[in-house]
């Protein structure tokens, strides 16, 4: 009972130890890492803003004076055009004095030439003439004036455009200044945002913007700088900028607000993915893979884009840096390459297996 209970311990600790070195073995494995090559990219420095949108022209018609709605020829978001009535208001009274007037005016022309025939012949004085010509050019004057009054109570559109909401009914007595109709073209938008003045240098009439709305998150509205404001906000350092965005599907509304991205400056340069970089305080490094180690590299790195870090300095073409697992490694460490054959030379086959087997 004895030896087999000695011979049963025995084949414990042999287990053990054979489980022990099969440990220690997998534990001296190299880390499992990706890799990616530096590769030149484009690289677009970008300023960001908030912008509100205009009507490219924009009026309120209003009563020029107190006076009944005769007639309006539009209704609720109709489109009209430049010339078009809009609003015809009572003149009653002013087309009976300038009928009033036009008579005046057409004796007094009568008389007028009755008085040059009689001078002609030596029967009418110079001043008599003289003063007949300015009661005709008066109440000449006055016809005009009975004729504009008239005009002032035909009101047309002074642009095509859009007509708002009605808001006034004809019958209704308006008092001078009352709002009648509200008129937006909207063929094309005014975007007008603000740039901080640090940021002035890197803007320019002509520059392509990009913007977008909430009410359409993926459609983007292109347009180009138009004009920059000559004088800055006192108080907010900032200068306003206007754009203008093309708008021949009137989805773009007066009054939304759009987030607008201009793109200053262009260039290439060389990038790496962003998990590449480690950052410590300010400075940042890559490991760098040659010949199955690992090299850390100090690196100066620009603007972050599309999952790509622009690399200043530090790298070259074509290096290969560690992309994934660099939490793993250290300076001047072994590893392994995902993907591609083991460290050591002649045993292709079996380091593949072993990545296979062993995901990172």
């Amino acid at each position: 009972m004895r030896i087999r209970s000695f011979a049963f311990l025995a084949f414990l600790a042999l287990a053990a130890c054979g489980d022990g070195g099969d440990a220690a073995k997998g534990a001296r494995q190299p880390p499992l890492v990706g890799v990616a090559p530096v590769s030149t990219m484009r690289f677009v420095d970008r300023i960001e803003a908030v912008g509100t949108a205009r009507a490219n022209e924009q009026v309120t018609l209003a009563a020029p004076v107190t006076e009944r709605i005769e007639r309006l020829n539009f209704d609720d978001g109709d489109f009209i055009r430049r010339g078009q009535v809009v609003a015809v208001l009572a003149s009653g009274q002013e087309g009976a004095q300038l009928a009033e007037a036009e008579a005046r005016a057409h004796e007094a022309q009568q008389q007028l030439t009755r008085l040059q025939s009689l001078q002609d012949r030596g029967f009418a004085t110079s001043s008599s003439v003289d003063a007949q010509q300015a009661a005709a050019s008066q109440a000449r004057a006055q016809a005009q004036q009975a004729r504009a009054s008239i005009g002032d109570r035909v009101i047309r559109a002074p642009f095509s455009g859009w007509v708002s909401l009605r808001t006034i009914s004809a019958g209704a007595v308006v008092t001078a200044g009352t709002e009648i109709a509200q008129i937006s073209d909207v063929s094309r938008i005014k975007l007008d945002f603000a740039v901080p003045e640090t940021l002035l240098s890197q803007i320019a009439p002509g520059q392509t913007i990009e913007a977008r709305a909430e009410a359409y998150p993926d459609q983007p509205f292109r347009g180009t700088i138009a004009s920059i404001d000559p004088v800055l906000n006192a108080e907010t350092r900032a200068v306003t900028v206007r754009a203008i965005l093309p708008n021949g599907d009137n989805r773009l509304k007066p009054g939304m607000l759009l987030t607008v991205t201009i793109e200053s400056a262009s260039r290439n340069d060389l990038a790496v993915p962003e998990l590449a970089i480690v950052g410590e305080g300010d400075r940042s490094f890559v490991f760098v893979f040659q010949d199955g180690k690992v090299k850390r590299v100090p690196v100066t790195t620009g603007v972050r884009q599309d999952g790509m870090v622009e690399i200043l300095s530090g790298l070259t073409p074509g290096q290969r840096v560690v992309t994934e697992g660099v939490v793993k490694i250290a300076d001047g460490m072994t590893v392994r390459v995902a993907g591609t054959a083991n460290a050591e030379p002649g045993n292709a086959a079996t380091a593949n297996a072993t990545t296979a087997a062993e995901p990172d």
